[in-house]
């Protein structure tokens, strides 16, 4: 990992169909990204020192409900590894300086947000069915209204 990106994930969001408005904010909510699907984009995975970030990524595109995917950061394996395997004094001044000032002891615990859209019942024309009483749940049955006998 470069200096530049040091504390950087990369998150990639894709929608099936393409052209969903993405709107990330983080726990602040605080507005991070503004875009339209798919799209690629490296977000900070810590909100400061030894504070991890949550981002919120809303995706909507007309006709679909609108879904919210929630990313977490999580710590970074390589945090504990690399520093168990450098010497005692560079793993002290990792271990508590370098990647909690920089956020490189944390990743995103999503690379890729996959979302397929689909239509919802609330979203297509209202329909009628007649169904036998012996095909009603039981749990409906007390939501019956007789009409006429």
């Amino acid at each position: 990992m470069t200096a530049s990106n040091r504390g950087m994930s990369p998150l990639t969001i894709n929608t099936q169909p393409t052209g969903a408005n993405v709107v990330v904010t983080d726990k602040n909510n605080q507005e991070v990204f503004k875009g339209v699907s798919p799209v690629a984009l490296n977000l900070k995975s810590s909100a400061g020192y030894f504070a991890k970030q949550t981002y919120y990524v809303k995706l909507n595109i007309d006709g679909y409900p609108e879904k919210i995917i929630i990313v977490k950061s999580k710590l970074s394996g390589w945090y504990v590894i690399g520093n168990l395997l450098i010497t005692p004094l560079g793993s002290i001044i990792g271990w508590l300086i370098i990647d909690p000032t920089t956020g490189a002891m944390y990743q995103l615990n999503k690379k890729v947000i996959n979302e397929v859209f689909t239509k919802s019942a609330s979203s297509t024309e209202p329909s009628f069915r007649i169904l036998d009483i012996k095909n009603v749940p039981t749990y409906l049955k007390d939501q019956l209204v007789l009409i006429s006998k």
